[in-house]
């Protein structure tokens, strides 16, 4: 079982950055991939970003690729993205999901969740 909170997120002008954290519980982090994922009122649930398990590996969706980077720090059981050139099309509550295997693009694959957190970018 994993825990996993979000933290973070806030309202920022466009063109700034923001990192969020997600703090697992559980001593198994280190075995899992990790990912985020946003979702803006109205709208599905869609990839952002993952991190394989050993934290070698990481992908993006094309939408936040090169702006977007994903980490993973074992020891601290915790998971950053850091977002920099933030635009209003960014705007989400954004989550944090643990996944038993790397470069999973769909939410029904992650069996952890955690509460989200919301990013604002006005237009």
């Amino acid at each position: 079982q994993v825990q996993l909170v979000e933290s973070g997120g806030g309202a920022v002008q466009a063109g700034d950055s923001l990192r969020l954290s997600c703090v697992a519980s559980g001593r198994t982090f280190s075995r899992y991939a990790m990912a985020w994922f946003r979702q803006a009122p109205g709208k599905e649930r869609y990839f952002v970003a993952g991190i394989s398990v050993t934290g070698g590996r990481t992908y993006y969706a094309d939408s936040v690729k090169g702006r977007f980077t994903i980490s993973k720090d074992n020891a601290k059981n915790t998971v950053y993205l850091q977002m920099s050139s933030l635009k209003p099309e960014d705007t989400a509550v954004y989550y944090c999901a643990a996944g038993t295997e790397s470069r999973l693009y769909y939410p029904h694959e992650y069996s952890y969740w955690g509460q989200g957190t919301q990013v604002t970018v006005p237009s």
